[in-house]
């Protein structure tokens, strides 16, 4: 789990599908309505409060972007609240929850020999395509839907690389982009 202070009022959550299993839940039970999840977005809540020293009680609103087999990204903004409301005396906090997703895969790589690698043994499994990016020191790979199968392509990265909590959106706009498309193929033709 990563935790970004946005903003005064925002934090930003970043959760792996690795840390929703090791609290018990599965991508497809987030979306039901359940204790798990009460529960989970209550900790969630707690924890964020003690690592950025804020009050998170009162009204807040909840955008949750899912990103598949990587995990899941909550925006958490806190609403500003009057000190004489009841809904803090109880504790109680009121949720507007926007959902989102993401359907392609994107990691973040220290070293560009990373990639080679990763390249190398996607190359094998015929899995081909990508777009590569460059952004604050880190290599980001960008892969569509349609680059293979989610269960053999996600573990893969993770092995040489971190899912990454950026938007595909803000490396297009921010990043360098370094092959926009064909990143495999490309990487392969010039690196054996």
């Amino acid at each position: 789990m990563r935790l970004e202070r946005l903003a005064a009022n925002k934090i930003k959550i970043f959760l792996t599908s690795d840390d929703l299993f090791e609290r018990g839940l599965s991508n497809e039970e987030i979306w039901k309505d359940s204790g798990k999840w009460n529960q989970l977005f209550h900790d969630l809540l707690e924890e964020a409060s003690v690592e950025f020293d804020v009050d998170i009680r009162g009204s807040v609103a909840v955008e949750i972007f899912s990103l598949h087999a990587q995990g899941l990204i909550m925006i958490i903004t806190v609403d500003d609240v009057k000190e004489d409301e009841e809904i803090l005396a109880d504790g109680f906090i009121e949720m507007q929850v926007r959902v989102g997703g993401f359907e392609d895969l994107l990691y973040e790589f220290e070293e560009f020999e990373d990639i080679i690698n990763l390249s190398k043994r996607l190359a094998s499994l015929n899995i081909f395509g990508g777009s590569l990016y460059r952004m604050n020191n880190q290599y980001f790979l960008l892969l569509d839907k349609e680059a293979g199968s989610r269960e053999i392509t996600a573990p893969l990265l993770a092995e040489f690389g971190n899912a990454s909590i950026q938007s595909p959106y803000i490396l297009a706009e921010y990043g360098n982009r370094i092959l926009e498309k064909n990143a495999i193929e490309t990487i392969m033709h010039y690196f054996k």
